[in-house]
């Protein structure tokens, strides 16, 4: 079965004194996933996700995979994750503090398809400091770093990732998977930033910023 690279939505916060408003919106926008498919792993300075979506009982399923480098450190005991019908969602808490928005997700400056500017969550990086961010207490805070349960690990040479347990489902609680997606954040916006390289397009960064 050949491996999708899913959807990715990003969005940002920054502050640089308040660590709950210094933080990243990640989705996975991927309906269906299979809970006992899911292997994720966050470590400071990248993210690792493997996903089988679809029917699992039928056999129409498709197997989704991707390994991202952070631009910057984020706190993993301090992000949240939340499993929905429709997407896996996450809030990483970045580890600087500082009132710049990164100038995009990833740690190189490449084009990436997949990963894309999150409108629905869009704030101004300058328009933000009125805004009141708000934790969804549907999300899992615990750390998302750690073993997954019963060992499972995912094969070398697959996508890029290594081999080994990929950890960080944690305390999820899979009762609330079908509750809708909504981070309630005080007013709706979208992110600054996408995953940009030169010949980026709207999708994959703010307007407002310059390439770094």
């Amino acid at each position: 079965m050949a491996v999708v690279h899913p959807e990715v939505l990003w969005a940002q916060r920054s502050s640089e004194s308040d660590e709950t408003k210094n933080i990243v919106y990640l989705t996975v926008n991927l309906p269906d996933i299979v809970e006992s498919s899911l292997q994720y792993n966050l470590e400071p300075t990248k993210i690792s996700f493997k996903a089988t979506s679809g029917n699992d009982k039928t056999g129409s399923t498709k197997e989704y995979a991707f390994e991202l480098d952070l631009f910057a450190e984020v706190v993993p005991e301090k992000s949240g994750k939340r499993l929905t019908t429709r997407s896996f969602a996450l809030v990483l808490r970045k580890k600087e503090q500082q009132a710049e928005y990164w100038p995009r997700l990833t740690k190189e400056k490449v084009k990436n398809a997949y990963i894309k500017t999150d409108f629905s969550k869009w704030v101004d990086e300058d328009e933000q400091d009125g805004e009141v961010v708000k934790e969804d207490d549907d999300f899992d805070m615990n750390a998302l770093g750690g073993g997954m349960p019963g060992g499972m690990g995912l094969p070398g040479g697959d996508m890029g990732m290594p081999s080994g347990g990929m950890g960080g489902l944690g305390g999820l609680d899979f009762e609330k998977a079908s509750k809708p997606y909504l981070i309630e954040m005080g007013k709706s916006g979208a992110p600054a930033g996408g995953d940009d390289g030169e010949d980026s397009d709207d999708d994959d960064g703010p307007p407002p910023l310059e390439e770094a």
